[in-house]
């Protein structure tokens, strides 16, 4: 940041609308692509990741805190959902070094890319997760606390200070996929490499616990359907859910990982997801879940409310749905039940 330019942030529930305003940045919400505003979860998004879209439209972020050139000055809100996750850091650091120097270079590039591959949950399967800046990453941020405020500015600090270390080892020609050099010496890190390792010991302890199961689901490319393993995981203990599922010969029915994942985390939040390297997709799960979402809520008497998210963008291709930022008022039981219609569910097991 230049010495007449100071920095401030907020967080905001995921799916929030904005539009552009004067000495504001938003990065990973906001629901379009425009000057100060660069997101990717709308059905108009380009198939990018917020980080890439940094790289990629850097004139959205330049020309708009420096109209007619002028430098900037004052204050500089940036905005992102909150938790912010591995893209909305990467995307604030990227956005703060282009503001700092003017330009994009190689190792924002090479940042930005790994970005990208992390968001789309496109991690090699082979890959050895404790040697990955994902992984580490989530491994910092496990174990936060209650407070929601408290626990997005503790990731915000700690991501930017992890962005400022993956670009600088980049700068340096280190590879950023698989490289457990890329942490050794540091005391933080070596931890979270070391926590890495003991989450999965927890994944086989939920996995264990959870009912597995065959579902049938629609390809991506409309050529019928597919059979895929399924695991349904409440309360989960591991934070690496999805990754260890995936590689899951152990557990799976057909022994080649769990393709479908669900997961449900205290009252009323679900997250629904499927490996985009299947080619399978959940198209009308969501809106099937929103219609019964709004039919309870009716009987409940309480307001619509926002929907599920169904990840109707080029980016996600329908691979993931999200309970709403309120919570769903669905049961457990109504949402799977929702599951096993869509995607003929088999072969249940505990």
């Amino acid at each position: 940041m230049t010495p007449a330019l100071s920095v401030a942030y907020q967080f905001a529930d995921y799916g929030t609308v904005f539009e552009p305003e004067p000495g504001r940045i938003v990065l990973d919400v906001g629901m379009r692509l425009a000057p100060g505003v660069l997101d990717h979860h709308h059905p108009e998004a380009e198939p990018e990741c917020a980080a890439a879209l940094v790289v990629k439209h850097p004139d959205l972020v330049l020309d708009w805190i420096r109209p007619g050139g002028r430098e900037p000055e004052g204050t500089l809100t940036f905005v992102t959902h909150r938790f912010p996750d591995f893209d909305a850091l990467a995307a604030i650091f990227l956005a703060q070094r282009l503001i700092e120097q003017g330009e994009i270079d190689p190792a924002m590039r090479t940042l930005a890319a790994y970005a990208q591959i992390v968001d789309t949950s496109s991690l090699p399967p082979a890959l050895d997760l404790t040697a990955t800046p994902y992984a580490v990453l989530r491994a910092l941020f496990a174990g936060a606390g209650d407070d929601v405020e408290a626990i997005n500015r503790a990731r915000l600090a700690e991501g930017l200070r992890f962005m400022k270390h993956l670009h600088a080892r980049a700068a340096a020609g280190e590879d950023l996929m698989e490289n457990p050099n890329l942490f050794r010496g540091i005391d933080r890190f070596e931890r979270a490499v070391r926590k890495v390792g003991e989450d999965h010991q927890n994944y086989l302890a939920d996995a264990a616990r959870s009912p597995k199961f065959r579902i049938t689901l629609p390809r991506l490319d409309g050529s019928g359907r597919q059979r895929v393993d399924g695991l349904n995981v409440a309360g989960p203990r591991c934070f690496l859910l999805k990754e260890w599922a995936r590689r899951d010969a152990v557990y799976a029915p057909d022994g080649k990982g769990f393709s479908f994942v669900m997961s449900r985390f205290g009252d009323g939040r679900f997250i629904i997801g499927v490996d985009p390297a299947v080619g399978v997709n959940l198209r009308g799960l969501g809106g099937r879940l929103n219609g019964l979402e709004r039919a309870r809520r009716a009987e409940l008497g309480r307001p619509p409310g926002p929907p599920w998210y169904e990840g109707d963008c080029v980016f996600f291709q329908y691979r993931i749905v999200d309970s709403p930022r309120d919570g769903s008022v669905l049961a457990p039981e109504t949402v799977f039940q929702a599951v096993r219609d869509f995607g003929r569910v088999e072969d249940s097991t505990s």
